[in-house]
């Protein structure tokens, strides 16, 4: 085989492939060897059909068929070989190839169209100077997180007096002779749906009798009612009147004091020993969180950055429109002049993304990808408030998610991020500057 590379222009070329008949006739002769041995022919046993049938019914196709495989690993093998930046894959030239008789012709030329990548050169040093936000928590935050951490640590105590919230137990019983009667029955007035039912427990106390309507404080729900009442549903609307409940019980949920207990739960035995502590610990919780959004921008400014310092890259768009035309789903249009801009854009962020991480010997293995994808769960677990998640747990959720290809595909690129990310940093000049949540959420909104 030969192969001939013919600039069109910086953006585009000519490769040229010459197939001779020695190049493929071994391995044409070998899949019409294992046709016969498979061949089902009438008249003849398997494996004992003759040859010039076998060539006669599918010669052509596995010609044709051997060529093209042999096509397709040999110029990629080219391609990678002489070290071409091509983009997307090449095209066949098809007016060149109409004049191809695959039954008669022994020897073959084949042209595709490539489109060769732009040369240009990110460079950045510590003379680029770009802005990096440190995001500081509220006090609002800190509290929040103090509250939800108390929560988690609080206990279910027994008291005198109603509130808001609190659990009764008592005797449920309907005002009519031989009613329904619950004893030892269990409700929370405060998931009533009527409010001038609720409003009738208000204040109330252990021995206090409160009489009030079920079916108007529940608003006819049948699923709550015959739970309640301890009736099918079919009877609930038997027992739509008035019901006593003698309150025997009133048990409130109370959250912790902030204590050793609260410190341990939340970040392991004796890692903090005051309030102070654990409120500066909240607080570097949160930072850590944040910094990877301040991260995240940081790469997107420097794409922004880098794009304008670059500059419009040039492309062969006759060919790469075609590439994208191809590769989209059967039946669809044809890329619309808004979707082909906004793919350029991407196509160039791409590649000035590439050479930065070629540059800054960017590489990432299978435990920089668990890694990151055990970060995403940390993340979960704290957004319910759990930050002293095992890591054996942490392990097996992150394993779980790689699990899944679309999700190991998106791990993989916030891998490289990350690496990219952190080697930028120890290059550029970062001007720190804090900022409220608010406000950086504000600069993400302006440049999106």
């Amino acid at each position: 085989m030969e192969f001939t590379l013919k600039n069109q222009s910086a953006a585009s070329a000519i490769l040229t492939v010459n197939i001779q008949e020695a190049d493929y006739s071994a391995l044409v002769e070998k899949q019409l060897k294992n046709f016969r041995q498979k061949a089902n022919v009438p008249g003849f046993r398997p494996g004992m059909v003759p040859m010039g049938l076998i060539k006669k019914q599918y010669g052509v196709a596995v010609k044709a068929e051997e060529i093209n495989k042999l096509l397709q690993s040999k110029i990629f093998e080219y391609i990678r070989e002489n070290k071409i930046d091509m983009l997307g894959e090449p095209l066949p030239i098809e007016a060149q190839q109409a004049g191809i008789n695959m039954a008669e012709d022994k020897d073959f030329t084949f042209e595709f169209e490539i489109a060769i990548a732009p040369k240009f050169e990110a460079v950045l040093d510590n003379n680029d100077k770009l802005a990096y936000y440190k995001i500081q928590p509220t006090d609002e935050m800190i509290e929040g997180q103090v509250k939800a951490f108390a929560q988690r640590c609080g206990e279910y105590k027994q008291v005198e007096a109603y509130e808001n919230g609190d659990m009764l137990k008592g005797t449920l019983a309907e005002c009519v002779e031989e009613g329904v009667v619950v004893r030892e029955a269990v409700m929370m007035p405060a998931y009533m749906k009527n409010d001038d039912q609720k409003a009738l427990f208000n204040g109330s106390k252990v021995n206090d009798v409160v009489t009030f309507n079920p079916s108007v404080a529940f608003d006819g729900n049948e699923a709550e009612l015959a739970s309640l009442l301890k009736v099918e549903k079919s009877e609930v609307a038997a027992h739509a009147g008035e019901f006593t409940f003698t309150i025997t019980e009133i048990t409130r949920f109370v959250a912790s004091e902030i204590n050793q207990n609260v410190f341990d739960a939340a970040f392991g035995k004796d890692a903090v020993k005051s309030e102070e502590e654990f409120r500066a610990k909240i607080a570097e919780q949160f930072e850590a969180r944040f910094e990877v959004e301040s991260d995240y921008k940081l790469l997107m400014d420097v794409r922004t950055y880098l794009m304008e310092k670059v500059g419009k890259l040039e492309f062969d768009e006759a060919i790469l429109r075609r590439i994208m035309d191809m590769n989209k789903p059967e039946g669809t249009e044809a890329v619309s002049e808004e979707e082909f801009q906004k793919s350029l854009t991407e196509l160039t962020w791409h590649l000035i993304k590439e050479q930065l991480a070629k540059k800054f010997e960017v590489k990432i293995d299978d435990n920089d990808v668990l890694e990151v994808a055990k970060g995403a769960t940390r993340d979960q677990f704290a957004q319910y408030g759990m930050a002293n998640v095992p890591e054996d747990l942490l392990e097996n959720y992150a394993k779980e998610m790689l699990k899944q290809d679309k999700t190991r595909e998106a791990l993989i690129n916030r891998a490289v991020d990350v690496k990219l990310i952190q080697a930028i940093k120890g290059v550029v000049t970062l001007a720190e500057e804090k900022i409220s949540v608010e406000d950086f959420n504000k600069k993400v909104q302006e440049n999106a």
